[in-house]
């Protein structure tokens, strides 16, 4: 197996977030061009990159301190553009635009030498945009795909703008509709499978999507393949109208569970990542990490289910990635792997294409842990103990509410805006959370909190300071709540 040097891509050296994460370059193989599409774990500490070019790369050295003893060998070429990848059972199993395909080295040369395809029962043009995002086994062993609309605007071949599952014999079965732009599919610490959406037609502003089985996520313009195949016909909402409006006339359709407001928190979300390092990557085990590929981000999401639907906060996390982020892997150590590329679509982060690491420094930072609703308000909890008689002072809270258009149309302004109002402020004995009671909420907007008058005990101050809650379900009060 014939090992290639590396070379530096991306920015040089190391770039600290705040004092509470360190960012740090991974040389990618020299004289190749790495756009970084899909990445997976593997045994041994290896690490398995694709790229949108359709080669894979086996990496070592990528979890010590010293990255300049990274080194790589290629595995595969020739895919068309892997978009999800894992390691399973021996062989790395690679979601390709046309086809789920197992790539195997059965003579242990240190390259695939045995490609064999799982399924490809969907349809696909020449269209650029026909992207299919790949998930890793759900708890059956089942692997998910979503498949972008053609030209991410109508339906060209069969399949697009839908949610499929391949079980393990190979079956394609269709289970969610109404997808329009995927930008990454994933699972949250639950094992329930979500997927980021862009701005765009019948989606106001970007999100993060529950696909619960037969369900409808909000895009109407795959229907045409239910009809073909015989299949229930999905929801036809009207346009113009709102989500919550037509989600009340039609229970099938799942509303975002946590909108990304366009600009304010990124504008093209991708990989959905699940913190399960029970503390390695800072205070957020838990949560979801969600990459962004036009501001070079990743955003931080805490979800909870209310009376059966998913729904909860952003909060920006992580900045200054040198490139476009796609694809992310979190390791149990705690090491972030973050995958980059601009071509095509810009990004904050110049660099062409990049694979970067990040890890937390120990040192916790001042942040709204979580915000999670309550029947009269929020409920908010802290890293770290704030402040009492700041947090007690409900003039310190500011909040605003809107929606979007539910339209054909491309995107939304922020519209029904609306004026919610903190009213009073408790404090837990412990100075950790906070439950704010809050006049005027709306059901199916999105709250916008503002909190940067808040300090911690030893006077810092919030590292981020705003979060958005998608209000989608308001909880019932309950006698303890009176």
């Amino acid at each position: 197996m014939k090992i290639l040097l590396s070379l530096l891509v991306g920015a040089t050296g190391a770039l600290a977030k705040a004092p509470y994460y360190l960012t740090e370059t991974v040389p990618l193989p020299m004289g190749e061009i790495v756009e970084v599409s899909a990445i997976a774990l593997m045994p041994e500490k290896k690490v398995a990159i694709a790229d949108r070019r359709g080669q894979i790369w086996i990496g070592t050295g990528l979890y010590e301190d010293d990255l300049s003893k990274v080194s790589w060998s290629s595995f595969a070429k020739g895919l068309h553009e892997p978009l999800g990848m894992h390691w399973r059972d021996g062989s790395l199993i690679v979601q390709q635009r046309t086809e789920l395909t197992r790539l195997t080295d059965t003579n242990q040369d240190g390259r695939a030498d045995d490609f064999s395809c799982l399924c490809d029962a969907w349809g696909a043009t020449h269209d650029y945009h026909e992207y299919a995002f790949g998930s890793d086994p759900d708890v059956n062993g089942d692997t998910w795909a979503v498949l972008c609309l053609t030209g991410s605007s109508r339906t060209a071949s069969d399949w697009r703008g839908w949610a499929i599952r391949i079980d393990q014999a190979g079956k394609m079965h269709p289970e969610v509709s109404g997808v329009r732009s995927p930008g990454g599919i994933g699972f949250n610490p639950q094992g329930d499978l979500f997927y980021t959406d862009n701005q765009g037609l019948w989606n106001g502003s970007s999100s993060l999507k529950w696909l619960k089985p037969g369900g409808f996520v909000g895009n109407p313009t795959g229907n045409v393949t239910a009809k073909k195949f015989g299949l229930p016909a999905p929801p036809q909402p009207k346009s113009k109208s709102r989500i919550q409006i037509e989600r009340e006339k039609d229970p099938r359709i799942i509303p975002p569970a946590v909108v990304f407001p366009h600009a304010k928190v990124g504008q093209s979300p991708t990989a959905v990542v699940p913190d399960l390092t029970e503390g390695k990557f800072g205070p957020f085990a838990g949560q979801v990490l969600v990459g962004e590929q036009t501001h070079s981000e990743v955003q931080r999401v805490d979800l909870e289910i209310v009376n059966g639907f998913y729904q909860g906060a952003v909060f920006k996390f992580l900045d200054s990635y040198s490139s476009g982020i796609v694809p992310m892997r979190l390791a149990e150590d705690g090491s972030l792997f973050a995958g980059g590329t601009n071509r095509g679509w810009g990004s904050r982060g110049r660099q062409p294409f990049s694979l970067e690491r990040t890890r937390w420094l120990g040192k916790v930072p001042f942040e709204i842990k979580t915000m999670r609703v309550s029947p009269t308000g929020f409920k908010l909890t802290f890293t770290k103990k704030v402040d009492k008689i700041l947090a007690s002072n409900p003039k310190n809270y500011k909040m605003a509410a809107w929606t979007y258009i539910y339209q054909k149309s491309y995107g939304s302004p922020e519209v029904d805006r609306a004026k919610p109002k903190v009213i009073a402020a408790e404090v837990s004995e412990d100075a950790l959370s906070v439950e704010i009671t809050v006049k005027d909420r709306v059901q199916g907007h999105v709250h916008h909190l503002d909190a940067k008058a808040l300090n911690s005990t030893d006077g810092e101050s919030l590292w981020h300071s705003d979060a958005y809650y998608t209000l989608n379900e308001i909880p019932f009060a309950t006698s303890s709540d009176n």
